[in-house]
């Protein structure tokens, strides 16, 4: 079964990338560079397939549009676990929870191995606040791919959720040895996986979280970035900074100190 790999940035949205013939080039076979005629010339399109079409569809948030075709493809090739993935991401981008996840399910009982689809059954349990059922689920992904970073940024979310913190920054640092950049970029597949990162009210214990992760990676800048958005949302034990063995790393850095400075100066005011 061939699987086509595709990125996602934050959000639920996704952004798919096709992939087109390439064009003819001049060789010994081919002397005066022409064109096969399996190959469009200058005044032909080539002619997207429908699978082509249906992620185009979702690249345009035309979830419906999208929707329609999986459907038909499932319906022409049921055994294909990709089409139900992607009709379940169909559903899932307008909020059909029930539809996407008995798509989600029909993929991975026809391909137990495809780890998109076990992240994307995992998704549905994390929306419902499922965390239990939806950590199984990114578990089983990522010991499919433990390359992944996505698989581990959604397993920390699912702990977060659960209040799990410790657990929650275990994923979060696994994310970021496999990409420094993740928070950033998201990088993924693109019409393969769904992240959703919501985390409720809990949003100022979350960003201290997170900067406990890039502290422990020893990435000083996002560190503290995620510490004034900690403050920010009024997480009252920001000095434990201080003595947090997590942040030993970091602790002499001049931004760090600068930052634990500027909240000395901010309780004086007050």
């Amino acid at each position: 079964m061939t699987r086509n790999y595709l990125a996602i940035p934050i959000g639920s949205f996704l952004l798919v990338t096709l992939l087109l013939p390439a064009c003819a080039q001049t060789n010994i076979d081919n002397p005066q560079g022409q064109l096969p005629t399996a190959v469009a010339t200058a005044d032909q399109k080539p002619k997207l397939t429908d699978e082509d079409l249906a992620r185009l569809y979702l690249i345009r948030k035309q979830y419906r549009e999208a929707q329609d075709i999986f459907h038909r493809l499932t319906v022409e090739q049921p055994k294909n676990a990709v089409y139900w993935n992607e009709l379940g991401i169909s559903f899932h981008n307008q909020a059909e929870l029930d539809p996407a996840l008995r798509c989600y399910q029909k993929s991975t009982k026809l391909d137990p191995h495809y780890a998109d689809a076990l992240n994307n059954v995992g998704t549905i349990y994390y929306e419902r606040q499922k965390y239990a059922k939806a950590i199984r689920a990114y578990k089983k992904a990522i010991s499919l791919r433990q390359d992944f970073a996505a698989f581990y940024l959604n397993l920390g979310y699912a702990y977060f959720g659960k209040k799990d913190y410790e657990d929650s920054i275990a994923a979060f640092r696994e994310a970021l040895k496999i990409d420094p950049d993740t928070f950033d970029t998201a990088r993924s597949r693109s019409g393969t996986i769904i992240q959703d990162r919501t985390v409720g009210g809990e949003r100022a214990r979350f960003y201290f979280l997170l900067a406990k992760s890039f502290a422990e990676s020893g990435n000083v800048e996002r560190c503290v970035i995620y510490l004034r958005k900690a403050r920010e949302e009024g997480y009252k034990d920001i000095d434990t900074v201080r003595s947090d063995p997590s942040f030993a790393i970091v602790i002499k850095d001049q931004a760090v100190q600068e930052f634990l400075q500027e909240k000395t100066a901010d309780t004086v005011q007050q």
